[in-house]
């Protein structure tokens, strides 16, 4: 599992906005909030719209020994179930990366990224009121942004059901959290939600390649230092936590709640041949969540 691999974990977000589209701060700055906050890197998704120029923004020179970017979007073309325009993530895309035809639709731009070499992730499902036909029309997808700290002021940041459903229905994604940072006056604080991924160095493509293998966690707060299959358990350890759920593809949970937990077992059988995982949360109501953990039928 991901916690055993060789490397460390570097936290990051993949979901970023700049004023080369509708965020307030230049990409320096923004950059800059995330360095300063500890972060190890961050990828700017600038809306690829034609209102915009169609940015790739190149963030090369914002690298540096201690903290690297991922180049990307947030990919848009019509339509959906609920008449909206996709909302795609693709961090990874070269910079010459072609804007949409007329004719295009958001599942075939997500497969152009993905040839391109980018990490997909469904944004905000919860929040552009995306459907399980919709997720599922977009194969080309790696992750589904399970929480999204912007949505969240909407009571629509939690995407988990979607995820679950997908799963459920055999697709392979794995799930990640993210700011969806515009910097606005108006907007919550950056650096609410991130991910964790476990690389042996900071280096651009190596963490390209970890996400794509599922090679991460993600948090609100919490810290994951240990999951693993143990038996007919999982055993987990932790940050100080109040609560250690698993849950999954199967209606039910096993849980331990306590006042600063920082290890448990739980038995997996109820979710025996589908997927699960694990969920902490601290005594401030912070979370963080495992990528789906694929069991066997016996």
């Amino acid at each position: 599992m991901t916690f055993d691999l060789p490397g460390r974990f570097w936290r990051g977000n993949l979901h970023t906005h700049t004023n080369l589209s509708d965020g307030y701060l230049s990409p320096a700055e923004t950059a800059q909030v995330y360095r300063g906050a500890g972060y190890d890197f961050v990828a700017i998704t600038d809306h690829f719209r034609p209102e915009y120029g169609y940015p790739v923004t190149d963030t090369r020179d914002l690298r540096t020994d201690g903290f690297t970017t991922l180049i990307g979007a947030e990919l848009h073309a019509p339509r959906t179930e609920a008449g909206q325009q996709w909302h795609i993530i693709a961090a990874g895309l070269p910079l010459d990366f072609a804007a949409p035809s007329n004719s295009e639709t958001g599942p075939e731009l997500a497969r152009r990224a993905r040839t391109a070499g980018a990490f997909v992730g469904m944004a905000h499902p919860s929040a552009s009121l995306l459907t399980a036909i919709d997720a599922e029309s977009l194969d080309a997808a790696h992750s589904v942004e399970v929480y999204n700290a912007l949505s969240d002021r909407e009571n629509r940041g939690d995407s988990w059901h979607l995820a679950d459903v997908l799963l459920n229905r055999g697709h392979r994604l794995t799930t990640y959290a993210a700011d969806d940072a515009h910097l606005q006056p108006q907007d919550p604080p950056p650096c609410q939600a991130w991910v964790h991924v476990r690389a042996e160095t900071l280096d651009p493509d190596a963490l390209l390649t970890a996400l794509k293998a599922g090679h991460f966690y993600s948090s609100t707060g919490p810290e994951l230092y240990d999951v693993r299959i143990e038996g007919e358990v999982i055993a987990v350890r932790c940050s100080p936590a109040t609560k250690i759920l698993l849950t999954g593809g199967h209606p039910g949970a096993e849980l331990a709640q306590g006042t600063n937990l920082t290890e448990c077992s739980l038995p997996w059988s109820l979710f025996r041949g589908r997927h699960c995982r694990i969920t902490i949360e601290d005594a401030t109501g912070r979370r963080a969540w495992t990528n789906p953990i694929h069991l066997p039928c016996s």
